[in-house]
């Protein structure tokens, strides 16, 4: 991915935050030259040291679960909020129109873990995560014996993140008047999630 330092994220803690906020990734490998991309739920986890681990599950039965065990070398992209910013919104209506964004792509090395154990830790984590803050949330052991039939059909795999690139475009280039004015088309259009994006970058009409 092509990045430059003014969409640089302020911290890893944003990163983390935006792959915690929107964990369903495509997952792209490469096989005789050409794609296959299928898209997985995945959790991040960071160790003390910085280190970048994904946690996940995909079909057992599927090419790409195929794939990744003889390759695993694959590519993770997290796409957070993003949209389309109008030059309706500008008093100067000579500027171009762009688009806003926040992504992330995670080169990573897919290990599975065949274990009864690694299948329900990582179900367990997800719908866990997933499930937070829900009034009357819902837990796997709720399955009962239904979790014994369905869990053999999937597969746990830790990946470790080789290399990490992100992108947050959002609005730092902009001039403060014109920045002002996409905010507010931004409101009116109820475009929340890319608008508090922008607000978090730290972004300014001053």
């Amino acid at each position: 991915m092509n990045t430059h330092p003014v969409y640089k994220p302020a911290s890893l803690a944003d990163v983390d935050s935006m792959i915690a906020a929107h964990p369903f990734a495509l997952v792209i490998s490469s096989t005789d030259g050409a794609p296959l991309a299928t898209p997985v739920p995945l959790l991040l986890e960071r160790g003390v040291n910085g280190d970048m681990t994904l946690l996940g599950h995909v079909p057992r039965a599927h090419p790409h679960t195929d794939l990744l065990r003889q390759q695993p070398r694959a590519l993770a992209v997290f796409q957070g909020a993003h949209g389309y910013i109008s030059p309706s919104w500008l008093s100067d209506r000579t500027q171009a129109p762009t688009w806003n964004y926040e992504s992330v792509q995670l080169e990573i090395e897919v290990d599975f873990d065949d274990s009864d154990e690694a299948t329900q830790n990582a179900l367990n984590r997800l719908v866990d995560h997933m499930e937070r803050g829900r009034p009357n949330a819902w837990a796997v052991a709720e399955m009962g014996a239904r979790y014994a039939k369905l869990a053999p059909y999937v597969v746990a795999f830790r990946a470790r993140v080789i290399a990490a690139y992100a992108k947050f475009k959002l609005g730092q280039n902009e001039r403060p008047s014109d920045l002002a004015e996409i905010l507010a088309g931004l409101e009116r259009e109820q475009q929340r999630p890319l608008l508090e994006a922008m607000l978090r970058a730290g972004v300014s009409v001053d």
